[in-house]
């Protein structure tokens, strides 16, 4: 241990014979020291043969901290590079006892720690949050029995049926290999050629060209378990299950145009989002839900419950909501927590047991033998993020980076040493897996159940509302437009026509693509009597309030300080947030003579950020402001992206500057003539979106 610095010293500085500063520790400032704890005295020059001689090889304290900051990359995920975490906690609010022998499923209103890690699947860890993407969605629960990982994602299939075909999608959807782009995007040759020559993966490809794979924040995002796994209760009996996250303030998309603008206003828009919302105290939450069913049901469903490429409708197998899932604190340190948590499909506990899933065998092996490759070795499990927050016993030792090894002589077992020296034993009530029979022969082999490529993609389909199927469309065009090669296209198409004749007719005439290619050879006839799911579309599930989004407000100075604060608690008083955009950041002050600050200046604050906007400038302001280009783009913007617009008489300057007369408007540009209409107007907001002006502009 270190000294530390008298209590009566207050931090002090001084200035070395080179002219650099010294911070010396003082009061409660701790001391500087190496890593073994050697104090330092000196930590801005290198140890060397007088003012301008060679460094020295005995600078120990140089070495270690070059050494240490050369090795302070590990090597980022292969996929799910680009992440951000939190810490919270789960609480079960109705027992799943019954058929779950699992502790954290027994007792009613118990809190099990929990940190959950949101992600993009294709990009780098540079790369930007609002890119067209699956999301991640892995929940590490720290229970009394051990960890479990629920490592899953904000879609509930995948693109490929059999994990041995998981380097070939991930090879063809990240940077080709030659030219190293494009980056966390899929409109490009490679990952359209792949998924064009797999039809097991059109189901997938339709969730990835929808809203959901550019979600308005991981608050407004479903979490999905993806695979189907067994409960197993105390008797032994098993129960199949699949596993739903459900955001409680509702489902929430963007659209593309404003995807690709948030990416160049905030490139970190998703993880300022979470950060903003935990640490102002609204904390995020999402009910777990399970859908529970038997082999009598896997029995006479249309299609094999082990096959990842597809899902149960809701309206089959209900979801039972079974508790929550709160996040209500960030990490302390990004990189020791958020950088090294070590997810595994593996993680489960008594009670969760495995199916025979293709792609989940073959992720229970590939994410340990990740995990050891980018954090150096088998103890991966010794970092804090990673260990179990319940007692852990083993014989396993040594290795690169042992926190803590088997004490005593016994470093094996069985043997005969009494305890404590000779360490841990089995336990009658452990981890037994569930004893389903099998037989048959060793072949490479898929099974003939997972032959059906295209009836729910067709169903996910018309389970959506008219403006998302046009979402669907016009992405499909965006991507596929990207592509080089015609006969790519063409064969995308081809799959298409199996999903929906509009969906691809649409798809080739945004193309140009004439004559229509002949439909994809289908392995199995299309199931045309799936009738829609509602729990597939996202329009269908949204909120019924305001709760959680941001009002972003146009100021100048002077303006109506009892119309803003109006305005102000009617957001508040729903749970929303409002920001200020102004001329400049600081100097305002409203009618009232208060002193305002703003959190944007209006070439920084883009409407893309916000869920609905407000219009109050001053005329002074707005004869200002009129002839700024980014105010323009403000208004035109929120228009286009069907976003609710208030705007107080001062503001018809900017509307009409920006192209919106009053002959141009619609219902969703609501003029505020005095504090009560504010309310009125957040109530409207409800909606999120006024979807018709998408409808309208598309029929012009």
């Amino acid at each position: 241990m270190t000294k530390t610095a008298h209590p009566s010293r207050s931090p002090a500085t001084h200035t070395g014979k080179g002219g650099e500063t010294h911070q010396t520790a003082g009061g409660e400032t701790p001391v500087m020291t190496t890593q073994q704890g050697l104090a330092i005295s000196d930590d801005q020059n290198t140890l060397r043969v007088g003012p301008g001689g060679p460094a020295l090889l005995e600078d120990f304290h140089f070495r270690e901290k070059i050494f240490h900051f050369d090795h302070e990359r590990i090597p980022e995920r292969v996929v799910h590079a680009r992440g951000y975490g939190a810490h919270g906690y789960f609480e079960l609010t109705d027992s799943l006892a019954d058929v779950c022998r699992a502790d954290i499923f027994g007792r009613v209103g118990e809190r099990t720690p929990a940190f959950v890690r949101f992600s993009t699947v294709a990009g780098n860890k540079g790369s930007a949050d609002m890119v067209r993407d699956v999301r991640g969605f892995a929940v590490k629960l720290y229970t009394q029995q051990g960890n479990w990982d629920l490592v899953g994602n904000n879609i509930p299939v995948f693109f490929i049926q059999d994990a041995i075909k998981f380097p070939d999608f991930v090879h063809a959807a990240k940077q080709a290999p030659d030219r190293d782009f494009p980056q966390a995007q899929t409109a490009h040759d490679n990952f359209w050629d792949f998924v064009s020559l797999s039809p097991e993966a059109t189901h997938m490809v339709c969730w990835a060209m929808s809203d959901r794979a550019i979600p308005r924040s991981f608050r407004f995002m479903e979490g999905f378990g993806v695979h189907t796994f067994r409960l197993i209760n105390a008797e032994g009996r098993s129960t199949y299950v699949k596993f739903h996250w459900k955001p409680r303030l509702g489902l929430q998309s963007v659209v593309w145009n404003e995807a690709l603008k948030i990416n160049g206003a905030d490139p970190d828009f998703h993880r300022r989002d979470l950060w903003q919302a935990i640490t102002s105290g609204n904390f995020p939450e999402w009910d777990l839900g399970v859908q529970l069913f038997d082999d009598e049901f896997a029995d006479g469903f249309a299609f094999d419950i082990l096959d990842p490429t597809k899902l149960i409708p809701e309206e089959l197998v209900p979801v039972r909501r079974v508790g929550r899932l709160v996040l209500d604190r960030m990490p302390d340190n990004f990189f020791a927590e958020t950088e090294q948590v070590a997810f595994c499909t593996q993680n489960i506990i008594p009670g969760i047991d495995f199916t025979n899933d293709p792609l989940l065998q073959g992720r229970n092996f590939s994410y340990l033998d990740t995990q050891t490759e980018r954090l150096g070795g088998p103890n991966f499990t010794h970092i804090p993020i990673n260990a179990p927050k319940c007692p852990f016993h083993n014989f396993q030792q040594d290795g690169h980076m042992a926190m803590h090894n088997p004490r005593g002589r016994a470093n094996y077992e069985p043997n005969s040493w009494s305890q404590p020296a000779g360490g841990p034993r089995e336990s009658t009530d452990g981890y037994r897996s569930f004893a389903q029979e099998q037989s048959g022969p060793k072949l490479r082999q898929r099974s003939e159940s997972f032959a059906d490529h295209y009836s729910q993609a067709r169903q996910f389909f018309i389970s959506q509302t008219p403006v998302e199927q046009a979402h669907m469309r016009d992405a499909f065009v965006f991507e596929l437009s990207k592509v080089e090669t015609p006969a790519i296209r063409a064969r995308m198409v081809s799959h298409l026509l199996h999903v929906d004749p509009g969906l691809a007719e649409g798809v080739a005439r945004g193309l140009g693509l004439s004559p229509l290619p002949q439909p994809a050879a289908a392995a199995r006839p299309v199931l045309t009597g799936l009738g829609p799911s509602a729990a597939l579309s996202i329009l269908k599930n949204g909120p019924d309030s305001f709760e959680g989004r941001r009002l972003g407000i146009i100021v100048t100075d002077g303006v109506d300080a009892t119309l803003l604060a109006a305005l102000r608690k009617a957001a508040e008083a729903v749970g929303a947030t409002t920001e200020l955009i102004a001329p400049t950041v600081a100097g305002l002050h409203d009618s009232a003579g208060n002193e305002l600050v703003a959190q944007q200046k209006i070439n920084g604050g883009p409407s893309v950020l916000y869920d609905a906007v407000a219009l109050l400038p001053t005329v002074e302001g707005a004869n200002l402001l009129r002839h700024e280009a980014t105010m323009r783009d403000f208004i035109a913007d929120a228009y286009a992206h069907a976003k609710f617009i208030a705007h107080n008489d001062a503001a018809e300057l900017l509307l009409a500057a920006a192209g919106l007369h009053p002959k141009a408007r619609d219902e969703g540009v609501i003029a505020l003539e005095k504090p009560k209409d504010a309310a009125e107007f957040i109530q409207t907001c409800a909606a999120l979106r006024l979807w018709a002006r998408e409808t309208r502009a598309q029929a012009v």
